[in-house]
This record gives C-alpha cells, structure tokens and sequence, in this order.
C-alpha cells in the first residue's frame, strides 16, 4: 500500500472510527439529542474519540515494534512502511489534535480525555508487559467514551451500565489477542494469560468474558433503559459472541484465536448499534 497506506493502517480505522462513534452512542444514550447538544460539541466529540485512539495505536505499534517483527512482520512499522521516529511524531500531532477537542468541548471532557490518554500512554510504555492488567488498562478506555458522551449531555447515569457491557467484552478480546500474540509476547516477556498459564486457560477466561457480556446485555431491557429497537441488535452482538466463546473452547489454536479476535470487534459494532437504535428510536 506504500507510506500513505502506512500512515493509514497503523490508526487502526476501524477500531479508531468506532472509538469516535461510541461517545456519540453515548450521548444519544444520555439523551443528549433531546436535551439538544450542539453539533459543535458532536463534531468535537468525535474528533477527541478517533483521533487519541489513532495516537494509543500508533504509539503501542512503536512500543510493539520488535514483538510485531516476530507476530505480525507485515504491520507498518517491521513491515517498513512507517519509520519509528515518524510513529512518535505521528502519536504526538493526533494526541495534541484530541486533546486539543476536548478541551474546546468542556474542562470535564478535557479531564476525561486526558486520563484515557495518559491510561494508554502508561499501557503502551509499561502496562502491557504485566498481561491482564494492561488487558483491564484497555477495556477501561474502551469504556470511557460512553461516559465521555454522558457528561457531554449532561447524564452518566446510564452510560454506566452500557460502559460496562463494553468493558467485559472486550477484556474478552484482549485476553484473546494474548493466545495470538503468544510466540512474540512470550518472547519479550510479556506475562500475558496465555503465557503464564498456556492458551487453553487464556481460552477459557476469554469465553467467560464474552459470556457473561452476552448475559449482562439484558440488564437494560429489565432495567427499561431502552426500546424494543435495541434487542435485534443485541442479539447478534450476543450470538456472535457466544459463538466466540464456543469456537475458543473447542479450538484455541493461533488462526482460530485470530479470527474470533477480529470477527469480535465486529459483534461489539452492533453492540454500538443496539445502544443506539435502543435510545434513539
């Protein structure tokens, strides 16, 4: 794909763009359509999301680099596309970007911002050589946004509970991402599940993440937090994550391990879906 492409794909777009999507999500959760936020606000909001989540990429590609030549040689930077230098420069210039949104939104986005960014910072640097600990560092960014959207329209009250549905699943895939990983992580001593405690127990924890996000998704319909729009959505989100789980059960090999690793971040879209059309419509 050349430099460009380079440029492009270490942003991982998808998980970036969806990043951006989730505080929007979590601002229509919180009614901040009826309560008419501004689409200053909206346009900012999102441009915090996208672009702190392309610095976190960027950044822990650089940190990556020599664990990606073992694991994944054709990303950007082994693959030669983006030269280490230029990932610093380019984590830095998207940091400043967001951060630079947030503040414009308000003091306590800026406040939230800064400390996912300084969360993904420390995980990058240091928190994921300890494993699971630096998978609970992710899966709390993850979180984040929704809450982010909720102050951003003036609510958290029920941003938190679809916050947590975000944690659990993915913690799932990241702890998934380790049995992947397993050859270049065990190599830099990254002490991740599947390391410390081989693939199957990384397999089985992973399933029990995706399960039990599966069965906590029918806390806002009981709890009346949302409409009968929400619940197609969320049972594809539920059936592809227990067909996640399954599959990891019955065959935790690294293919098989990569494939439910990505096919995941498409269950958790619909789930961005199923808040959405479950608060919205």
């Amino acid at each position: 794909m050349g430099r460009a492409g380079g440029f492009f794909r270490i942003l991982r777009p998808v998980n970036s763009v969806m990043m951006g999507l989730s505080i929007l999500v979590g601002v229509t959760m919180a009614g901040g359509f009826t309560v008419g936020v501004p689409l200053t606000a909206l346009a900012l909001a999102f441009v915090t999301g996208l672009t702190l989540t392309g610095s976190a990429m960027v950044i822990n590609d650089y940190y990556d680099r020599e664990i990606d030549a073992v694991n994944e040689p054709g990303r950007p930077i082994p693959g030669g596309e983006v030269k280490p230098n230029e990932a610093v420069t380019y984590s830095l210039v998207l940091s400043a970007v967001g951060l630079a949104a947030a503040y414009l939104t308000s003091v306590q986005s800026l406040a939230i911002a800064a400390f996912s960014w300084l969360l993904m910072m420390i995980y990058s640097a240091w928190g994921k050589r300890t494993g699971f600990l630096g998978n609970l560092m992710v899966s709390t960014c993850i979180g984040l946004p929704f809450i982010y959207g909720g102050v951003i329209a003036g609510n958290t009250s029920t941003s938190l509970l679809f916050s947590a549905l975000a944690f659990l699943s993915n913690t799932g895939r990241e702890v998934t991402k380790g049995i992947v990983d397993i050859e270049g992580d065990g190599a830099r001593g990254v002490k991740t599940i599947a390391v410390s405690y081989g693939a199957d127990k990384a397999a089985d924890l992973a399933s029990a993440f995706f399960i039990v996000a599966a069965a906590a998704s029918i806390l806002p319909i009981i709890l009346n937090q949302v409409t009968w729009w929400y619940m197609p959505f969320v049972a594809v989100t539920d059936a592809g994550l227990i067909y996640g789980a399954v599959t990891l059960l019955r065959d935790h090999s690294r293919e098989k391990s990569r494939k439910v690793k990505n096919q995941i971040l498409y269950w958790m879209l619909f789930g961005l879906l199923a808040f959405a059309a479950g608060t919205l419509l």
